[in-house]
């Protein structure tokens, strides 16, 4: 039992920091290559702890080697878009000037059901509203709406606000973050200077959230949540 304990330990650190090799990308977003070195990976890490009996060198190699065969292949797709063609597909439209094309579609073997399906996850329950969709190498539907079925905004309505950036968090669970409220432009001397006002100690605040403006909002470690602008 503990040799199957440390076994999975091992591997468990060794895929971690093979799929940080990778670079982040949630499941649904993995290109073509990138998912069969992922299910590649699991079943030769799960073959590894099934049978004691295969060295541990030889689950550990493969999955390395397999890692740096994709990061390799990464950097070559960067740098030439026929590589990254022929691995990874290209983006296919599939709805233009609101009229669907039915040769993308089955092409893809997108069915009608499909297309519904992915419209709806983009918030659109009538198909009239899409001028534009194209399916990213990934599947993900990407759809622009016809004009009438856009949402206004500011700009539209002819409302100007200044640009900023949204707060950032400077404390958390106790721990101040010292590159956080460094990109807000704050100094510790006005971090220093809240906490004196408030009479509270960086460990006593669960979040603490701030943006340039000098906005901030603190929760306590007892939950209870003060909003205070400067």
């Amino acid at each position: 039992m503990s040799i199957v304990l440390i076994r999975g330990a091992i591997l468990y650190i060794t895929v971690i920091f093979a799929v940080r090799l990778m670079g982040k990308r949630q499941l649904g977003e993995l290109q073509p290559s990138e998912l069969v070195i992922t299910i590649l990976v699991s079943n030769i890490a799960t073959l590894v702890l099934e049978d004691l009996n295969i060295p541990l060198i030889v689950g550990i190699t493969p999955v390395i080697a397999l890692v740096c065969f994709e990061v390799i292949m990464s950097w070559i797709t960067l740098k030439s878009q026929r590589v990254r063609a022929i691995v990874s597909g290209r983006p296919k439209i599939i709805i233009t000037n609101g009229k669907i094309d039915r040769e993308i579609m089955n092409a893809l073997r997108f069915s009608v059901d499909d297309l519904m399906t992915a419209l709806r996850g983009n918030n659109i329950f009538d198909i009239e509203e899409v001028q534009f969709a194209i399916v990213e190498t990934t599947g993900i539907l990407s759809v622009l709406k016809k004009p009438e079925y856009e949402t206004p905004n500011r700009k539209d309505m002819g409302i100007k606000l200044k640009a900023s950036d949204p707060p950032q968090v400077i404390i958390s669970d106790g721990i101040l973050l010292e590159k956080s409220l460094e990109n807000t432009n704050h100094q510790k001397s006005w971090l220093d200077s809240i906490l004196k006002e408030k009479k509270i100690k960086i460990e006593d605040i669960f979040i603490m959230t701030a943006d340039r403006n000098g906005k901030y909002y603190i929760i306590e470690n007892n939950l209870i949540g003060k909003e205070t602008p400067r």
